[in-house]
């Protein structure tokens, strides 16, 4: 080790989502250890692990109804449409007022 590698410090590796995925298919196979597993994949163990507990959490969220989630985001913006609508409904009888066109 040299002077330059003891003064800087490591940068941390970041993983590509491919490559966590892999890892945690792999982990849920459980035909290897999870020692095996980090060592075919080069990375460290409880990495393996905690890619598991991740993917096992976001299992539903892919299963989840994608037709609800839009549904919802429809309505949102349907809301704030309407919102606008009378924001300009209640401006524009303000300047008819102050023009005289309504008494």
């Amino acid at each position: 080790m040299n002077i330059e590698e003891s003064l800087c410090p490591k940068t941390r590796k970041s993983h590509p989502p491919s490559l966590k995925a892999r890892v945690a298919v792999e982990a849920n196979k459980a035909h290897k250890t999870t020692a095996q597993i980090a060592q075919m994949f080069g990375v460290h163990p409880t990495q393996v692990g905690g890619w598991k507990k991740q993917a096992l959490a976001g299992l539903p969220d892919v299963f989840g109804n994608g037709r609800e989630q839009m549904r919802q985001q429809a309505d949102a913006e349907k809301d704030e449409l309407y919102k606008q609508i009378g924001q300009l409904k209640v401006e524009l009888d303000f300047l008819k007022k102050r023009a005289g066109l309504i008494n």
